[in-house]
């Protein structure tokens, strides 16, 4: 670990690891921009604008304050039967128009629908669309004139503060909470989980690899609106040029729970650079200790998130948050 002095210190306790993580939180703010500095010890206020009711849960469609910035529209999921409070889980959507909508079972390709199964599994659930997507399509403009530098920046607030409002619920146990995505919504698990330390379990499906192995080092598909134009602005969309990667990121979750499907064939997220990212994360995860919190599959697959592996990521989630 390089010192702001410019010495070096080895990694070789929790404490100088925690140091470590400290100054990955700062990198990645070099690039996404700083998260913003306001109170959240309020829940954030939230309109209900639909309910559909189904045998194992109420769907309501909500909108959330999270400024600064536009507010979110969200599915909030509310199994029946409330007789004590639940664990509760955040559903974060892959890049589609739908948003919100493909993880509710409502999109054409399947394998999608975490959010309605967790719900009828008995987990209270939120899935909030991103800015751009679903009912928020007109919000990335929004969020750059509140002065965000990243589209990420503000979906990892937006995030936060749903994992706030889930916490004020008197249905949920705030002490049993986590999320799960796949594709954008894979790694926006990861950057939720980087700044949320309340998530137990985290679930990413096709969400990441090294940014050296992403299209060979071109960065380009991560630096328009939707992520973080700094990556072309400052870093020349070059890999070599980024002051943090995936395996940092992975790496600063540890010791919780994490679950990674990587398909053998996806074609975004190329799998020996999520093996490289692994690689790098397990020595820190072995530093607490906590080597079986990492769950990884490598299905026969392209980029999906098969039955097997959701419903092998779902029994992860259960063991942990039924404690």
């Amino acid at each position: 670990m390089q010192e702001k002095d410019g010495s070096y210190t080895a990694v070789e306790s929790i404490e100088t690891w925690q140091r470590r993580r400290e100054h990955i939180l700062e990198n990645v703010c070099l690039v996404m921009g700083p998260l913003p500095d306001q109170a959240r010890d309020t829940a954030p206020d939230y309109q209900l604008l639909e309910e559909i009711d189904t045998p194992r849960y109420k769907r309501q469609s909500i909108r959330y304050n999270a400024e600064p910035g536009p507010a979110v529209t969200a599915f909030l999921f509310l199994p029946h039967q409330q007789k004590e409070t639940r664990p509760a889980m955040m559903c974060l959507h892959p890049t589609s128009s739908l948003g919100k909508r493909i993880v509710a079972g409502e999109g054409e390709k399947p394998n999608r629908n975490y959010a309605s199964e967790l719900a009828e599994r008995g987990y209270v659930v939120l899935a909030p669309d991103y800015p751009g997507f679903g009912d928020d399509v007109d919000a990335r403009k929004g969020l750059y004139e509140a002065g965000y530098v990243s589209c990420s920046m503000k979906g990892i607030w937006n995030h936060l503060r749903g994992v706030d409002l889930l916490a004020s619920l008197p249905q949920v146990d705030p002490q049993r909470m986590g999320c799960i995505g796949h594709s954008l919504g894979g790694h926006n698990t990861l950057f939720l989980g980087l700044f949320d330390t309340r998530l137990r379990v985290l679930v990413t499906s096709c969400g990441f690899n090294s940014f050296t192995k992403y299209m060979g080092g071109d960065l380009t598909g991560w630096s328009h609106d939707g992520y973080m134009p700094r990556i072309a602005d400052i870093y020349g969309s070059d890999a070599a040029n980024m002051p943090f990667d995936f395996t940092e990121v992975v790496a600063a979750l540890a010791p919780r729970t994490l679950f990674i499907n990587a398909p053998l064939h996806d074609d975004n997220f190329e799998v020996s650079g999520v093996r490289d990212v692994i690689d790098s994360a397990t020595p820190v995860y072995a530093l607490y200790g906590a080597q079986d919190a990492l769950h990884i599959r490598y299905p026969e697959a392209e980029h999906d998130f098969p039955t097997k592996e959701r419903y092998e990521a779902y029994a992860v989630i259960d063991e942990i948050l039924s404690k």
